[in-house]
């Protein structure tokens, strides 16, 4: 088991990792909308959190050896349902053909309030 950690993402607000590497496959904690400069919660209702989330997830990914191409999940964790359309819209702006596969999940809250999360796992290419 490798960890995976960079400064460009929120720095872990508990006893985990941002992801573990086991060979090929990156094990990404879910990230929720915390600018990783200030450590708050970013502003800006559902649409600034999904920027932010991905922005963080990109991030980690990029410290992998990896980006969003390699993803073959996610599991994508919202406060309120009625978001989901805006996140799908922000999520097809970051990702292209085939999409991971993913579940959605309404959940009644998350640490430090946000309004989304989201983990992920990736596959990454031999070497990288």
């Amino acid at each position: 088991r490798q960890t995976i950690a960079t400064s460009d993402a929120p720095a872990a607000i508990g006893p985990y990792s941002q992801a573990i590497r086991t060979g090929d496959t990156l094990w990404m904690s879910g990230q929720i909308p915390l600018d990783p400069t200030t450590m708050q919660i970013v502003e800006g209702g559902i649409e600034a959190q999904a920027q932010r989330v991905f922005a963080n997830m990109r991030a980690v990914l990029a410290a992998a050896g990896g980006t969003f191409d390699d993803v073959v999940k996610l599991s994508l964790l919202l406060v309120d349902l009625g978001d989901f359309a805006k996140v799908n819209e922000i999520m097809a702006a970051e990702f292209k053909q085939p999409y991971p596969a993913r579940p959605t999940y309404q959940v009644a809250a998350l640490p430090r309030g946000p309004r989304i999360e989201v983990e992920a796992v990736a596959v990454l290419k031999p070497g990288a």
